[in-house]
């Protein structure tokens, strides 16, 4: 009697096991959906900054998320099978898989937040060079679009402030045609309107675009490290949930 009470009882647990595991596949298709969202909004979102960054360590842990959040539609799919299946192989490869998977997305939080601890520095060294030096110049349109874009979108004038613009490459030549500013700084923009510096005609914005952009990535490098990391901590759930149904079919009898 106590035999077949306990027979039972190990098939209550692995039925138990099952259904924690589809609950977790459900969590974890949720989670890889923002985990996906996330890094395709980090590149499309204001993907033209990107150019003005010194470093690619921005777009690599957004371009980190879009894999780890492809990887894991598909493994979601693998994770099912191997619950209908309770096959110990496809339980291992599951297993495999949502350790790669969670490497992946560790990586992608830490590359963030140490990346968001030296953000300040980066954009204070390189900035404002990139600004004065490249814009308007041949082979840098794409910085020049994205210099255009930051000052209007963030309505602002400058690294520092507008009057970091009477050092740039481009004020100075003839192609300014007496500009004291870029066009892009101006609040109405109309053309020419860059000559006159009045605080009635550009923004004059204290701190500059360094503080509006810097702030931006910030909050975008927070929400990159939570949900890597917060998505990387669910899994371990599913990791010891899949080893305990591992054992519990290996101890069943074929």
């Amino acid at each position: 009697m106590s035999a077949v009470y306990k027979e039972d009882q190990e098939d209550w647990v692995t039925v138990c096991l099952k259904y924690l595991l589809f609950v977790f596949n459900f969590l974890f298709w949720v989670g890889g959906a923002a985990v996906l969202g996330v890094g395709v909004w980090t590149l499309v979102e204001k993907s033209d900054y990107l150019s003005l960054l010194a470093s690619s360590t921005f777009a690599v842990s957004a371009y980190i998320l879009i894999l780890a959040g492809s990887l894991v539609v598909v493994t979601g799919f693998l994770g099912c099978c191997a619950v209908i299946r309770e096959q110990r192989s496809c339980l291992s490869v599951y297993f495999f898989c949502l350790l790669v998977i969670f490497l992946i997305e560790l990586v992608a939080g830490v590359l963030a937040y140490v990346y968001y601890q030296r953000l300040s520095e980066e954009l204070k060294q390189h900035l404002n060079q990139t600004m004065t030096e490249n814009y308007a110049q041949p082979g840098k349109e794409a910085i020049t679009l994205a210099v255009d874009r930051l000052q209007q979108d963030f309505k602002c004038c400058g690294s520092n402030n507008s009057h970091d613009w009477t050092l740039s490459v481009y004020i100075s030549t003839k192609q300014a045609e007496s500009r004291v500013v870029p066009d892009s700084c101006c609040k109405t923009i109309t053309p020419l309107c860059g000559k006159r510096d009045h605080p009635s005609n550009i923004y004059k914005v204290e701190g500059g675009c360094i503080t509006k952009l810097e702030q931006f990535l910030a909050d975008h490098l927070l929400v990159i490290g939570a949900v890597g990391i917060g998505v990387a901590c669910l899994q371990i759930c599913g990791m010891v949930f899949t080893c305990c149904l591992y054992r519990r079919i290996k101890m069943e009898p074929y």
